[in-house]
């Protein structure tokens, strides 16, 4: 068997060339984005990402009208101007099991905003979980997806509504698909979320997949800052939003170890799941985002509560 360490030194955070048409020190220091104070309706206020993306908005001295599938409806009725709109409404975890809920939040709700609201922008989020069936993952990427599979339907509707975005004429209707991202109080139904909350409890952590499985994680303080700046003023109208290099679950186990003592294992014979790495030529180009760490940034997540407003492996990119 190859030893934790060894195979976390192969998969975690390789070497990448240099983007073509950037100095490399341009790629190292990722430019500070500073909005003027503006209007900005958030729905979908009371999730994870909603939460911490109206928490930072308004820290930033900008007007937030925080919105939940609650009152979306009377925000529908008003048709005030709402400002940048992002959409961060969606199913999860649970979402094989509720799939007519996860077809209104990623369409129904999508398609009645675009008709209803007056906006400055919207901005749709989807996941970069639509790549789970192919090898490139460019923004003009080709998808494929099994309508019978109970997995994809995550990804069906998530494409729905990005079709619906895309097809509206208006040019600042936008589609960022987001990675895995990581910070504050992570959800429990998500991996890191799990694993967290069974270290803090008993000092134990067991994997369910083998050590060989890599995905992409982003850091919630990099979320917090690209949605904005791409919502107010972006050049395209489709992003990935990524850290664009794996972890591997071999060098998470690693990374809990060293940083916390907690026994780590994994459950023999478990598969192993590997997402492709994501490219995100697109957002360095336009908006020099710096890779996302979550290696160095795990000591940073594990006390109940925190504010992770900027995250030591962003701490240049937030100002």
């Amino acid at each position: 068997m190859i030893p934790l360490d060894v195979v976390a030194s192969l998969a975690v955070f390789p070497d990448r060339d240099p983007l073509p048409g950037l100095h490399p020190q341009e790629q190292q220091e990722p430019t500070v984005i500073c909005i003027p104070p503006t209007d900005f309706t958030i729905l979908g206020a009371s999730g994870y990402i909603g939460t911490a993306l109206a928490g930072a908005l308004e820290c930033a001295g900008h007007r937030v009208h925080k919105v939940t599938r609650a009152t979306l409806p009377a925000l529908l009725e008003t048709r005030r101007n709402a400002g940048h709109v992002i959409d961060c409404i969606g199913l999860t975890g649970d979402f094989r099991t509720r799939p007519h809920d996860t077809a209104e939040a990623h369409v129904g709700v999508t398609a009645r905003c675009l008709a209803g609201l007056h906006f400055a922008s919207f901005l749709f989020l989807s996941s970069t979980r639509v790549y789970a069936r192919v090898t490139t993952t460019a923004e003009a990427t080709s998808l494929t997806c099994a309508p019978a599979d109970p997995s994809d339907l995550y990804n069906l509707t998530k494409l729905a509504g990005e079709a619906v975005c895309l097809a509206d004429p208006r040019q600042t209707v936008r589609v960022v698909r987001l990675s895995n991202a990581y910070g504050g109080v992570m959800p429990n139904d998500t991996f890191l979320g799990q694993l967290l909350r069974e270290g803090r409890g008993t000092g134990t952590v067991r994997f369910r997949q083998s050590a060989k499985s890599t995905k992409d994680y982003v850091s919630l303080a990099q979320v917090t800052r690209l949605l904005p700046a791409i919502a107010s003023g972006g050049r395209h109208r489709l992003y990935n939003l990524a850290a664009g290099v794996n972890t591997s679950h071999a060098a998470i186990a690693v990374a809990l170890r060293r940083h916390f003592g907690w026994h780590v294992d994994f459950v023999p014979g478990a598969p192993a799941v590997r997402f492709p790495s994501i490219d995100t030529t697109r957002l360095a180009v336009e908006f020099s985002a710096a890779l996302s760490n979550l290696s160095a940034d795990l000591a940073t997540l594990v006390a109940d509560g925190q504010e992770v407003q900027c995250s030591p492996s962003m701490s240049e990119a937030v100002g």
